[in-house]
């Protein structure tokens, strides 16, 4: 449940040119029946293979306070209270650009190639302790998961972080001009869903698109080490921004790294966040999630927070599943440690986890072992992107290299003989054959795109688990 009151049924209706059957108020929303709660607005949307309307009456059933709909379906009662609309997709777009008009957040949006999630979820961290925080739920980056963000978004928040993923060129201009963010984020520009761009160039202009939902007192918020920061710096000035930050490492950067000491599930940290010094402990292995901390503390900064609170709340950050999410599975022999990277992977976010795992400690006789499924959207370049990894495992200290994909069957012939271990058509394949090789004192991590479904391997991995519940979060 987000809050009571958050839609009347009037303003619904006014927000959504919808006709309504009753009075009701909402105090959250749901476009899943599965996940309703008592006072959801519950939306019927239709995709290419499911029809929410084929569920409304369910979530009705099940405690909704009303369902938006644009057809009357089996299950749905004459007495049921309904909002009718011309199509409930639309009425999304139109109920998330109603709880922009109203809300009085500043709103952050972050964009880029790799860590947008996790630069999202630190953000909403950081800002929760300051005030009411309204964000995108795990990855709701898209044509319906960011309108749906916004029609949550609780009438008194103080903050809103809303994450913008693209897959094409002109996704995010509609996204970013629904959002009007006051503060933009791009991560990086890297390689990723290079298959539909015709080079990296490309890639940014897409990503640059954030700047065009801003007006001129926005803050663009840029990664001064990444090769494509004076392309979108100049980016940002075409589209009337004026307020430019940077972070990195670089010494002109306005956010910049001073000292940093890198540990197996941690970090330590001595930055300047545009003047002001802070040393703060990140709760987030990995010289990436340095990165991703600056942008955070320069974003909320120009934001209007208080840089010096958000800085002391990353000690206690945590992964979210799927995203570096730590377990210790217990075993009768002894225990191994598993990251679970499972979510998503392209070339860079690949080399930060090889350069996590090669930190992570090993008991007697352990190995750190990579199980890694195939990068996808890469294009014609894809083979050769993966086959490219082999150095990075290599110079990270990787003992051993299991891999699923016909993609990943490039890194397996590339690998030293010594590292290569199976290689396997598919991630269920390939999960029997890792649970079986594991053993005490390894530390595993498994990392792919989520297409690769890598959560199998991870799952059969948290099965040999001999407590429950099977495997416990921990360093």
């Amino acid at each position: 449940m987000i809050e009571a009151g958050l839609w009347t049924a009037e303003e619904v209706a006014q927000a959504t040119g919808g006709r309504l059957t009753g009075d009701w108020r909402a105090s959250g929303i749901s476009i899943d029946s599965r996940s309703v709660e008592d006072g959801d607005l519950f939306i019927a949307l239709k995709g290419p293979t499911f029809d929410g309307h084929d569920y409304a009456g369910k979530a009705l059933k099940a405690g909704a306070a009303a369902a938006m709909v644009h057809r009357r379906a089996d299950g749905i009662d004459e007495s049921d209270p309904l909002i009718i609309v011309d199509d409930t997709f639309a009425a999304l777009w139109r109920l998330g650009t109603a709880a922009r008009e109203r809300t009085q957040a500043r709103l952050i949006a972050v964009t880029g190639s790799a860590g947008k999630t996790g630069v999202k979820e630190a953000l909403r961290h950081c800002l929760e302790p300051q005030g009411l925080t309204a964000a995108s739920v795990g990855s709701f980056n898209n044509h319906w998961g960011v309108p749906l963000s916004l029609a949550r978004m609780q009438r008194q928040a103080v903050y809103g972080v809303f994450e913008l993923g693209m897959n094409h060129a002109g996704e995010i201009s509609e996204l970013t001009a629904l959002v009007r963010p006051h503060v933009s984020i791009i991560t990086n520009i890297e390689p990723a869903h290079l298959g539909n761009f015709d080079s990296i160039a490309g890639i940014a202009d897409a990503k640059a698109e954030i700047f065009e939902g801003m007006d001129a007192n926005g803050y663009a918020v840029l990664n001064r080490d990444n090769a494509f920061f004076h392309h979108l710096r100049d980016k940002a000035e075409a589209a009337g921004l004026s307020r430019i930050l940077s972070f990195g490492r670089h010494g002109e950067a306005d956010t910049r790294v001073i000292e940093e000491s890198l540990h197996a599930t941690c970090s330590s940290v001595k930055a300047a966040v545009r003047g002001m010094e802070l040393d703060y402990c990140l709760a987030m292995p990995g010289s990436h999630w340095v990165m991703n901390s600056l942008a955070v503390l320069t974003a909320i900064g120009a934001a209007g927070g208080d840089v010096a609170k958000a800085a002391a709340q990353l000690a206690s950050l945590r992964p979210i599943k799927g995203r570096g999410e730590r377990h210790s599975v217990e075993t009768p022999g002894g225990s191994f440690k598993l990251i679970d990277d499972s979510y998503n992977a392209n070339p860079t976010s690949m080399r930060a986890a090889f350069e996590v795992l090669g930190r992570s400690s090993v008991g007697e006789d352990g190995r750190r072992i990579a199980v890694l499924g195939d990068m996808l959207e890469l294009g014609d370049q894809s083979q050769e992107m993966h086959a490219s990894l082999s150095e990075a495992l290599r110079d990270c200290g990787i003992d051993l290299v299991f891999t699923c994909g016909p993609d990943m069957a490039a890194l397996h012939a590339a690998l030293p003989e010594d590292l290569r271990a199976v290689h396997c058509e598919d991630s269920k394949a390939l999960a029997p054959q890792v649970a079986a090789a594991v053993r005490p004192g390894d530390s595993v991590l498994v990392k792919g795109s989520l297409g690769s479904r890598m959560a199998v391997v991870v799952e059969a991995l948290l099965a040999l688990g001999t407590d429950l519940p099977r495997a416990a979060n921990g360093q």
